[in-house]
């Protein structure tokens, strides 16, 4: 058996029980995967400093110093026991509140310490709590040690001797009973010498024990550029294989359906950016391959009429079309807009969901089955069996990461023998790095211009101080005929006083706005989705004046008349998600507000999310923003991907190295698409060996 794959209870220092907390904890169930549970950070221990040099609080220092005092003073919680370090340059106290007793015994008054610990001022001086002391020997006087890895822990780890010591202990002892034959190398020669990197056994190594900075930069540098590199040439390799193998309809006819609504029915100019992404559609559904591509657009940047504009294509081509929208609410201000699009340019749209029923719902499917419906537009009821189309050649999925893998493929197979083309669109603006990773193997197109004329949403930052101000600006708004939203968050974890939270605001704004004067709809998770469908209703028609609301929300609604978004405890919610919300207002000619309300202490990266906010209206500076604060695992969408539990690299700030990973992967497969050649055999052998593990999620398939 490979030592790789030796079962970490067979490691030394590990054993059954501590191999039993590993599995649970950090789902470690082998020596490689311990190998790849890195450090997340590193003390330096390379040097020593005087005393009189500790400055900063906060900072970790080293020094070596005589024992000149010792003693345990104050009862009961505020006991500690307080030492005097000494060097040639000034003293220090250290301060411990635990193990006294222990350390009474050990610690001798006169002896010469190493000492490590992070510093703290009480009093106006410095001093160092529970720092890490060690007997001075000839070893660790002559030199300083070196970076020890910190490594990811946990309580009952820490409680079977498995804490950042324990972990880094048995991860020396795995090393050592590694040799290079067990870590092959996964890059060409070429390309290591090409670009610097180290070796795969090199990096490995040093990524656990560096001796210095330089050390731990080259091994992070190459096992970040790895990690990167080969999700590239996956994902390349997948488009490739697609765009080779996937035959699809030929619409390259442009005819009077398209023609009729460019020329007679489309209510304004296009933009720059709609014209772009069109011509992109078109040179995909010409070419005799199946398009499988992804839309990306800011909210209000006229997604529709590009997906509207590729229908009539497939009409055009004796095709028919569909749309699927993840909810009701919003497949239903899809069918109203497209059916006053296309007006009476002959076009058949239908709405399927599924409280379409009766006759109603035969007489859809019939049409669909003989042609004679030419677009349907509905939820997920569209992928039941019982819907045939006599000839569908486009599908077109409208936010497609609320739609589950299964979903997205039924829909494929509604092909008329070939699958049909696929447009898939989101309003969640993604950074580059992240649309390369989550769909690196599809073609993307960006919508990034806003239609002109349409007023920026003033964006403001107030906390309950200003309360009152708050709520007289929103009588000012209603009274001019507007609308309000009121957003409150539902996380999870704290979903009881989020539920609390949400009917105490509702309370609060039913009196600040008493009926018959001020009428109020209220939306959450919680409800049944008839009567949260009513309440929707009601304020779309201009029922009522304010919708208090969880993010239930987000996505959806289309209330032209509504003005003002006030989010409340604003900072508990992520960049992505406080865009996409205030993309609920703005949708009308007249200005929109979005009021982020939140507590008065707010932690750094709170209170750069929320001037984030402030400052701009543009959703890929924010996109960007957010990926560098949360990391790619909050944004929305991007759980289910599956490709983003890197060990080490990450999407906010390794751009670069994925740009040229990804340009280098282009590069060699371009010479040689099936990695035959010699000098690219350890990269064949590399995928064959991980593609069992490897999932790729955004292909539609």
């Amino acid at each position: 058996m490979p030592a790789l794959d030796t079962a970490i209870e067979y490691l030394k220092g590990v054993g059954p029980q501590r191999a039993e907390v590993l599995k649970k904890e950090l789902g470690v169930f082998t020596a490689g995967d311990l190998l790849f549970h890195f450090p997340f950070r590193y003390i330096d221990r390379t040097k020593f400093h005087r005393i009189r040099d500790i400055q900063t609080e906060g900072e970790q220092y080293q020094v070596k110093g005589v024992l000149r005092r010792l003693e345990t003073l104050g009862e009961g919680r505020a006991k500690r026991l307080v030492g005097t370090l000494r060097d040639d340059s000034g003293s220090i106290e250290l301060v411990w509140f635990q193990a006294i007793q222990w350390l009474e015994r050990s610690l001798k008054v006169g002896k010469e310490y190493v000492v490590f610990g992070r510093a703290s001022v009480f009093n106006g001086r410095f001093n160092i709590p529970h720092p890490e002391t060690e007997e001075v020997t000839t070893e660790n006087i002559q030199s300083a040690r070196t970076f020890d890895p910190v490594y990811p822990s946990t309580d009952k780890l820490t409680q079977k001797g498995l804490d950042a010591k324990g972990l880094r202990k048995v991860l020396r002892t795995l090393l050592d009973t590694l040799n290079p034959a067990d870590l092959p190398e996964t890059l060409p020669d070429a390309l290591l010498q090409a670009y610097r990197l180290a070796s795969r056994w090199e990096a490995l190594q040093k990524i656990h024990f560096p001796e210095n900075q330089r050390e731990l930069d080259a091994a992070t540098r190459r096992l970040k550029f790895e990690e990167l590199f080969f999700l590239q040439l996956r994902l390349l390799q997948i488009r490739r294989r697609r765009k080779d193998a996937s035959k699809g309809f030929v619409f390259d006819k442009i005819g009077d359906y398209f023609n009729d609504f460019f020329h007679k029915k489309l209510p304004f100019e296009l933009t720059g950016a709609q014209k772009r992404v069109i011509r992109e559609i078109r040179t995909d559904l010409a070419a005799g391959q199946q398009m499988n591509r992804l839309v990306q657009g800011d909210v209000g940047s006229g997604k529709t009429v590009v997906a509207l504009m590729t229908m009539l294509m497939a009409l055009d081509n004796g095709y028919q079309a569909c749309l699927m929208a993840p909810t009701e609410i919003l497949a239903q201000q899809h069918f109203t807009n497209i059916t006053e699009l296309v007006g009476d340019l002959g076009v058949s749209v239908g709405f399927l969901s599924g409280t379409v029923k009766g006759k109603k719902r035969e007489a859809i499917l019939e049409q669909l089955a003989s042609g004679d419906m030419h677009i349907v537009i509905g939820t997920h009821a569209l992928i039941e069996d019982w819907v045939v189309f006599q000839k569908l050649g486009l599908s077109i999925i409208d936010e497609q990461h609320r739609f589950g893998v299964e979903q997205r493929a039924a829909l494929w197979k509604k092909g008329a023998g070939l699958p049909p083309h696929v447009l898939v669109m989101t309003a969640t603006p993604i950074p580059r790095t992240l649309a390369m990773t989550l769909y690196g193997d599809l073609d993307v197109s960006v919508i990034d211009e806003l239609p002109p004329g349409r007023k920026p949403i003033t964006t403001m930052h107030k906390t309950e101080h200003h309360r009152l101000r708050v709520q007289g600006f929103m009588r000012e708004e209603i009274a001019k005929g507007r609308q309000v939203y009121v957003v409150y968050p539902m996380i999870e974890e704290t979903e009881k006083a989020d539920m609390l939270n949400l009917m105490a605001g509702y309370e609060a704004l039913s009196r600040d706005f008493p009926p018959p004067e001020y009428q109020i709809s209220i939306v959450h998770g919680k409800m049944k989705p008839a009567d949260k469908d009513y309440e929707m209703q009601r304020f779309v028609k201009g029922e009522t004046h304010i919708m208090v609301a969880t993010t239930v929300i987000e996505v959806g609604v289309n209330v032209p008349n509504a003005s003002v978004m006030v989010i409340e405890n604003a900072e508990r919610f992520g960049l992505s998600q406080l865009h996409q919300l205030r993309g609920r207002v703005g949708r009308g000619a007249e200005q929109s507000y979005c009021i982020l309300m939140s507590g008065y202490k707010l932690s750094a990266d709170g209170r750069e999310r929320l001037q984030t906010m402030v400052q701009t209206n543009d959703g890929f500076v924010i996109a960007e923003a957010d990926l560098r604060l949360r990391g790619p695992g909050n944004m929305e969408g991007t759980q289910q991907s599956g490709m983003l539990r890197f060990h080490i690299a990450d999407l906010g700030r390794d751009g670069q190295i994925l740009s040229a990973a990804r340009e280098i992967a282009a590069k060699i497969l371009e010479t040689d698409p099936a990695l035959a050649a010699p000098e690219n055999a350890r990269l064949r052998a590399h995928l064959e060996a991980t593609g069992k593990e490897a999932r790729v999620w955004s292909r539609i398939s």
